[in-house]
């Protein structure tokens, strides 16, 4: 605010700044008078609730162990194509080992931002000469780093503006950076994160085909306004998981040549790998979410659950198992996912020789972000399979 010249502005946002400050205090003594007295450490919502909240939320009304059923078996199919991956990269290594090989090769700390704003160039173009999804707008996202205040809870994520922004319409993909004052070894655990390939797939996730043509679309759709403003958990963060997979299969990362060299072979099985322990991170969120509120599992279990299952270390488990207490919905990443090709296969099934997966995905994205559920009624005509959604 200091670097601001324009005084009518730095007025307006301090007054802005004292409102929601006292809002803010507001709120949290209200919450030490009148709910701290009455609170409990029990925060299971139950089945009843649980069921009621995905049926209220995103329409999906089915039983919890159906779901999941579907995300176990999913999480064994993914842990098998990361293992799978592992041994054409390394077959006398254990596949938690060739990822954290894989994990060394990152950019140094100051080539990070020009290597993904590098890359996402050449992302964008290979979903644009698959004919993947129509981008409706040659307007690039500017890669950023992640400003200071968001930093503590960012890694990296896409910023765009309101659907009826007038005057500050530029979006920007933020990349949080080392700090200067890190030692040597906490800037080389944060930058395997940003391993090359991992780099990659938060891009497809975050960007291209992900939210940020996700936006593109939604403002170029006939969409009316409260379709505009209001959006589906599950399609929104649906659609940018299944995009890391969907570019994956459709051989991003993979050799074009009919005989490819070994080391084509490892980097694409590299790019599987980064795709998986992602996809891993998703159905544990999913399975420990409804484990958590339906079956009583404990916060220690569902610790010990993503250590065992999507290989996370004690700290980034525990913190993975305690946001599911607050964030039931957080397994929305995986079943907007499921749910996206659950409907990509019966639309291919009805569609025929007409199917193309431009085609599906333009139609999926020209509607706002309803529940998957909706999309279903809009894109197949038979209805006995409306409700099929999983």
């Amino acid at each position: 605010v200091g670097t601001l010249k324009d005084e009518q502005l730095r007025v307006a946002f301090h007054e802005a700044n004292r409102k929601a400050t006292n809002a803010l205090n507001d709120y949290a003594a209200w919450l030490e008078r009148e709910k701290l007295p009455k609170a409990s450490m029990d925060f299971a919502l139950g089945e009843e609730k649980f069921r009621r909240f995905l049926e209220q939320t995103e329409l999906v009304d089915l039983p919890p162990q159906k779901i999941l059923d579907i995300g176990m078996a999913q999480l064994k199919a993914e842990q098998e194509a990361f293992a799978e991956a592992a041994k054409k990269i390394d077959p006398n290594k254990s596949p938690i080992e060739v990822f954290k090989q894989i994990q060394t090769e990152h950019p140094a700390p100051q080539n990070l931002i020009p290597d993904v704003a590098k890359d996402l160039d050449k992302i964008r173009k290979y979903v644009s000469t698959r004919r993947l999804v129509s981008i409706p707008s040659d307007v690039r996202a500017k890669v950023k780093e992640t400003p200071q205040y968001l930093r503590a809870t960012s890694f990296a994520s896409m910023d765009t503006p309101g659907p009826f922004e007038k005057r500050a319409n530029e979006a920007y993909y933020y990349v949080t950076p080392t700090e200067n004052d890190w030692p040597e070894k906490q800037k080389e655990e944060w930058l395997t994160a940003f391993n090359y390939y991992t780099s990659d797939v938060v891009s497809i996730h975050e960007a291209y085909p992900g939210h940020y043509v996700q936006f593109l679309c939604l403002n170029a759709s006939p969409a009316n306004k409260v379709e505009k403003i209001f959006g589906s958990y599950a399609f929104v963060e649906g659609w940018a998981h299944y995009c890391e997979k969907m570019m994956v299969d459709e051989g991003y990362g993979s050799s074009t040549n009919s005989t490819p060299s070994e080391d084509d072979v490892k980097r694409a099985a590299k790019y599987r790998m980064a795709q998986a322990d992602e996809a891993l991170l998703r159905l544990c969120r999913l399975c420990v979410s409804i484990k958590i509120h339906t079956q009583k599992m404990s916060l220690d279990e569902a610790t010990k659950f993503f250590r065992d299952n999507c290989y996370y270390e004690e700290k980034p488990a525990r913190l993975e198992a305690m946001r599911g207490t607050f964030d039931p919905g957080y397994l929305n990443y995986t079943l907007g996912k499921l749910e996206i090709l659950k409907l990509r296969d019966d639309y291919k099934a009805q569609q025929g020789d007409d199917f193309s997966l431009q085609k599906f995905h333009n139609e999926l994205l020209n509607h706002g972000m309803p529940p998957i559920r909706l999309l279903r009624e809009i894109m197949l005509k038979d209805q006995s399979k409306w409700d099929q959604v999983l």
